[in-house]
C-alpha cells in the first residue's frame, strides 16, 4: 500500500542529465540496477548539507557492512550549480563517503532535476560579499534497482533508522518483470 501511495506521488520518475565530478555525462539510467540514495543539496551550506551527507554516508557505511546486501549508490546533487561546479563537487564531498559521487550541470538541467523530485529551491538574497543561501527541501531519497522512488527520510531520521530502512526495502524488493 505504502508503495502504491509513493507511486501515486510520481517522485523521481523523471530522467536527469548532469555531470559527475570527472565531467561524464550521467542519466538516472546509469544507476540502474543499484540501490541509490540521492540527496539534493550545496556545497556552500553551513549546517544542513553537512549533518545530512554526514548522516547519508554514516548509513551507507553501516549497510555495508552486511556484504550480502545488494551495491548501493550515495548521490549528491547540487542546487547550487552557479558555485558547485565538478571541482567543488569533488574538493567538498571528498570528506564524506569515498564513494558519493557528486552531480552538476547547467541551471536548467539541476532545475529539471530537482523537479523531477519535487525538491524546493531557491536562492536567498547576496549579502554585501556577493554570497547567498539556497533554501531548499531536506530529503533523502531512496530508489530501487529500477529506478522506482522507494522512500524518503527527513532530517528527524538517524543514520541507524535510514539504514533499517533501506534494508526493509532491500530485503522485500521485486525486481518489476521485463
Amino acid at each position: 500500500r505504502r508503495l502504491r501511495q509513493l507511486r501515486q506521488l510520481s517522485l523521481g520518475q523523471g530522467d536527469f542529465q548532469l555531470q559527475d565530478t570527472a565531467g561524464r555525462a550521467r542519466r538516472k539510467a546509469d544507476f540502474l540496477g543499484r540501490w541509490v540514495l540521492l540527496y539534493f543539496g550545496f556545497t556552500h551550506c553551513p549546517d544542513v548539507c553537512p549533518e545530512e551527507l554526514e548522516k547519508l554516508s554514516r548509513a551507507v557505511r553501516l549497510l555495508e557492512r552486511d556484504p550480502a546486501l545488494p551495491p548501493l549508490q550515495p548521490l549528491f546533487v547540487t542546487v547550487d550549480p552557479e558555485r558547485d561546479d565538478a571541482a567543488a563537487l569533488a574538493r567538498d564531498l571528498r570528506d564524506f563517503h569515498p564513494r558519493l559521487l557528486g552531480l552538476t550541470g547547467t541551471p536548467e538541467q539541476v532545475r529539471a532535476a530537482a523537479a523531477a523530485f519535487r525538491v524546493y529551491v531557491s536562492a536567498g538574497p547576496r549579502d554585501d560579499d556577493g554570497d547567498y543561501v539556497v533554501d531548499h527541501s531536506v530529503l533523502t531519497f531512496l530508489l530501487d534497482p529500477d529506478g522506482i522512488f522507494r522512500d524518503c527520510y527527513g532530517r528527524s531520521r538517524t543514520a541507524e533508522e535510514v539504514a533499517r530502512s533501506v534494508r526493509g526495502h532491500m530485503d522485500s524488493y521485486e525486481p518489476l518483470p521485463p
